[in-house]
């Protein structure tokens, strides 16, 4: 649960850059509907605790558009900013992410009671059942990610970033998609080094799990759910430093090469994002109080 709410703060702040979301106040009217049915790839939930979920996650949802989307405002204001100023440049890049993973931070240690709350309930099936769920989307990604040739990796992740951007600022030009093949090909095998800081977690994950009954169970899942860095493999937390440097480089080489068209385009697309936060209830009744 508390990986689903994580990432949902991540693709408010970075979705606006580096994914293909079209509709984020869409997305997030409905999260009380879309986080059930993905909790449920990992969680066979009884009745009762589905029920309790369900309150629990209307004040988390309640909490984080009330007192969390109202900063993003300000948020998409500076970015707009700088994309009309046509300067996009890696410090203020460095800064977005900072702000980004501190809201994460946040939202992960505000939700992360109702997470540990709800996994110590859990009986031996639904860990095993959860165990067995971890297998297997390790297995479906390092078939979609590593059974692949590398090169093949780094063409379709290439393809999948040009698609994230081409969201963002309409089609690119020849000069962009060959900087994004740049980009992707100087990952090398981070595919190989992902999945296996990922499996390494689920691993860490699984045995808190079946020493839930333990007197140190509260303080081993906040670690996993909050300080999730911490768990991470030596050879990924270079990879990962790398590779967000990277990123950023490939968003300023990109904007820089920018057309009028294109910087037209994403200001249309971030301002669309901020009227659809801006019309959903809770931050009507923010701005109210």
């Amino acid at each position: 649960m508390s990986r689903r709410l994580q990432h949902l703060t991540l693709l408010l702040l970075l979705s606006l850059v580096l994914t293909s979301c079209n509709r984020v106040g869409l997305a997030y009217r409905n999260l009380d509907v879309i986080i059930p049915w993905t909790l449920n790839d990992y969680l066979e939930m009884n009745r009762e605790q589905k029920i309790w979920f369900n309150d629990r996650l209307k004040e988390h949802l309640s909490w984080h558009c009330s007192t969390q989307l109202p900063n993003y405002l300000d948020y998409l204001d500076r970015l707009q900013q700088m994309v009309e100023r046509n300067q996009v440049n890696d410090a203020e890049l460095q800064e977005f992410t900072r702000e980004a993973k501190q809201a994460i931070a946040q939202t992960a240690r505000a939700i992360a009671p109702s997470a540990i709350e709800l996994l110590r309930g859990l009986d031996d099936q639904q860990v095993a059942e959860m165990k067995a769920a971890f297998a297997k989307d390790m297995r479906q990604r390092r078939s979609k990610y590593l059974k692949p040739p590398l090169e093949q990796q780094i063409k379709l992740r290439a393809e999948r970033m040009e698609k994230r951007l081409t969201t963002w600022l309409g089609p690119l030009t020849p000069e962009q998609t060959q900087r994004v093949a740049d980009w992707s090909t100087s990952l090398g095998e981070q595919n190989q080094l992902w999945l296996a800081n990922r499996a390494n977690w689920q691993a860490q994950f699984s045995a808190a799990l079946e020493q839930r009954q333990n007197s140190d169970f509260d303080s081993r899942i906040e670690r996993l759910l909050v300080d999730r860095e911490s768990f991470w493999t030596p050879a990924y937390r270079q990879a990962y430093a790398n590779s967000e440097q990277a990123a950023r480089s490939l968003l300023v080489d990109v904007m820089g090469q920018s057309t009028p068209a294109q910087r037209d385009h994403l200001r249309n697309k971030l301002q669309n994002v901020r009227g659809e936060f801006e019309a959903l209830k809770c931050m009507k009744t923010a701005r109210q109080k």
